[in-house]
């Protein structure tokens, strides 16, 4: 049975750092790409990072990129989101999932089949 969970969410003040970690179990890293991914209220879901099974190439959105770095260790089947100089508008519940298909049209990737995912965890950024 895959399963994976996030957690190291918290509070938070602007400025600050948190790491998150998504523990996988049932698959091994061969068999999926992992993203994270966030919500925050009243906005859609927002594809945040991106770490890949086939070469370990890394994707950020914009509007994380030189802030938050998606890391792995495949010894712990975790994959990790180092977020730092955190900002109010990154409060959200960020959510881990496994990635079928990846497809990269210019500097953009697009996941596709994210078939599991983890419970989310709530990062509060305070201002």
């Amino acid at each position: 049975e895959v399963q994976l969970q996030a957690s190291g969410g918290g509070l938070v003040q602007a400025g600050g750092a948190l790491r998150l970690s998504c523990a996988s179990s049932g698959f091994t890293p061969d068999d999926y790409s992992i993203g994270w991914f966030r919500q925050a209220p009243g906005k859609e879901r927002e594809e945040i990072s991106c770490i890949s099974n086939n070469d370990g190439s890394t994707y950020y959105a914009d509007s994380v990129k030189g802030r938050f770095t998606i890391s792995s260790d495949n010894a712990k089947n975790t994959v990790y989101l180092q977020m730092n100089s955190l900002k109010p508008e990154d409060t959200a519940v960020y959510y881990c999932a496994t990635i079928r298909t990846i497809v990269v049209v210019g500097t953009k990737w697009h996941f596709y089949g994210m078939d599991y995912w983890g419970k989310g965890t709530l990062v509060t950024v305070s201002s």
